[in-house]
């Protein structure tokens, strides 16, 4: 038995209080994900005469645990790993799992296509998503995340299209102001975006009464999601356009992990970036949109219809460090999600979602993680093991509980949950209005780039490009193609394909009722259509 097939490992929130609650060892052996727990209680000092039976039983499973955690230590120190114990790995990568609690529901080792059926035949009877969430109101976000609600303005400049403001600089001029900033020491590719803004930063302060001023902004939009969609596609074409620009780099996904600490997956939690961090991002394009100050002496921007953007395919959906950090006191469900407090610090924000069928989405994003052994017979058992926990969730907690269930999400060895695109798109409507999304297909914009590019466009309320640039937007190869390899394992089974578009259908359904164009069913007649005036949803839709 190998290292990756066997390990042990410690439950429980990080800010569990280690003298109230019990420890957890999760012993993981089983290619189900099924879980021994120990749980073993701290108990105040007895005298052994005293003892009952029971209790020293409980004492003998107390030093077992001790000897395991002392073997693990061991393990890990001489293993040279200084990063931490695996935290949320990939699905694709570990066959373990470091979860904030145990599956308690029963699952059936039965995999034959005809229980694989049933399974999903259960999974469609329950797609109901429920009563409206309970949206938080902006003093609990304030309370759960003072220091980023101290640090953004509740108004921006005015005259200027972006979200920006002035912030005061109180660090020494000549200091490196990036210095502290954790995505610095992310890459050497990264550092070397951080060394040019540095050779930048002091022509770029503004000097009044004997204080130096800064440009800060945040983005006038988001693409959200959804991974293996087009995303990067779509980020790449928008770059071209010249009154766009984006973060230093793709995809800094703070909203949904580096402001938790975490930075992989597959390991542990790290310092937690703080927003001063995710701002800095921005500093190339405040440059641009600030201008030759130089030459500008009232300290106006000089280009005030550039737009900044930002591209992490998991803000639409990653809430999965939730159970780390909030109290559980909404019955599974996070009591915070991501757009509240984006909407809370945004509420004009622009947010652009691409989809995909997501039967085709899966395979896709198994091929593009999975780093061994990648296979469709490997991909059917990852799909059939997925369904029946999600499934397994369903017998015990509501449709939400379960997209949500960070530990859920941990074990499926292929990412279901992603493509239920309904639950996530209806809890973004439930705090921001229809006007401020606009939800792509990409079978539309790979057959249509320049129809796609220009709904973009006038979502973003920018100018048409002239047609040497407009050309150049539509008519570049696509990005971030399926890779050689990967093609070379050819489609997914038949009747893989067959009971993904089962568990996908009712989910779509919903979906193109909401969106008001059925192309977002994904059936065989799907063609692109040109979707009517976003629609005006009811109070009920709406919440």
């Amino acid at each position: 038995m190998t290292q990756m097939d066997y390990k042990y490992s410690l439950l429980g929130s990080v800010a569990d209080d280690y003298r109230k609650r019990p420890l957890l060892l999760q012993v993981d052996d089983t290619p189900m994900n099924l879980f021994a727990v120990l749980e073993v209680k701290r108990e105040p000092p007895q005298r052994w005469g005293a003892l009952s039976g029971f209790r020293r039983i409980r004492i003998y499973s107390f030093l077992f645990g001790l000897a395991v955690m002392f073997f693990i230590t061991a393990s890990y120190i001489l293993t040279g790993d200084k990063k931490g114990l695996l935290l949320t790995p990939s699905p694709y990568h570990f066959s373990v799992l470091v979860s904030p609690g145990p599956l308690t529901f029963n699952l059936s080792v039965v995999k034959d296509d005809a229980h694989i059926r049933e399974v999903v035949r259960s999974i469609a009877s329950k797609v109901e998503l429920g009563s409206s969430r309970h949206l938080p109101d902006l003093k609990a976000l304030v309370n759960s995340e003072p220091h980023l609600f101290s640090v953004i303005p509740r108004k921006f400049l005015t005259g200027i299209k972006n979200p920006c403001w002035y912030e005061e600089y109180s660090g020494n001029v000549s200091s490196d102001p990036y210095r502290t900033n954790l995505y610095a020491h992310y890459s050497k590719r990264f550092r070397t975006v951080f060394q040019h803004l540095r050779s930048t930063f002091r022509e770029h302060l503004i000097h009044r009464d004997g204080k130096a001023y800064r440009m800060r902004c945040l983005p006038y939009f988001y693409i959200i999601g959804q991974p293996k969609c087009g995303t990067t596609d779509l980020y790449d074409r928008l770059r071209l356009h010249p009154d766009v620009k984006f973060t230093t780099f793709k995809e800094p996904h703070w909203w949904t992990r580096k402001r938790f600490g975490i930075i992989r997956l597959s390991e542990g939690f790290h310092d937690r970036y703080p927003v001063e961090d995710y701002l800095d991002l921005f500093d190339q394009a405040a440059y641009q949109i600030q201008g030759n100050l130089s030459a500008n002496v009232s300290a106006s921007p000089s280009q005030p219809n550039v737009i900044i953007g930002e591209a992490s395919a998991s803000t639409m959906w990653d809430n999965n460090a939730w159970v780390y950090f909030y109290d559980n006191t909404t019955e599974g469900e996070p009591p915070f999600l991501i757009q509240d407090f984006v909407h809370a610090l945004q509420p004009h924000a622009r947010f652009i979602v691409m989809l995909r069928d997501p039967v085709e989405r899966l395979y896709s994003d198994y091929l593009y993680f999975g780093i061994s052994n990648k296979s469709a017979e490997d991909f059917h058992e990852k799909v059939s093991e997925s369904l029946q926990l999600f499934e397994g969730c369903l017998t015990e907690y509501t449709m939400r509980s379960c997209v949500y269930n960070t530990t859920v999400n941990n074990a499926m060895p292929v990412r279901l949950q992603v493509g239920l695109y309904i639950v996530y798109l209806m809890d973004w409507l439930s705090v921001v209005s229809r006007e401020q999304l606009l939800v792509l297909r990409l079978e539309d914009h790979a057959t249509n780039r320049k129809y796609t590019m220009h709904r973009v466009f006038d979502f973003l309320d920018l100018e048409p490009p002239t047609k040497e640039i407009e050309a150049e937007i539509t008519e570049s190869p696509a990005s971030n193609t399926r890779r050689p390899a990967d093609k070379n394992l050819g489609p997914m089974l038949p009747i893989t394909k067959e009971i993904l578009g089962d568990f996908y259908r009712p989910f779509n359904i919903k979906l193109a009722k909401v969106l008001r164009n059925d192309s977002f069913i994904w059936d065989n007649n799907s063609k692109l259509q040109k979707p009517p005036p976003p629609p005006f949803l009811s109070s009920t839709e709406n919440h």
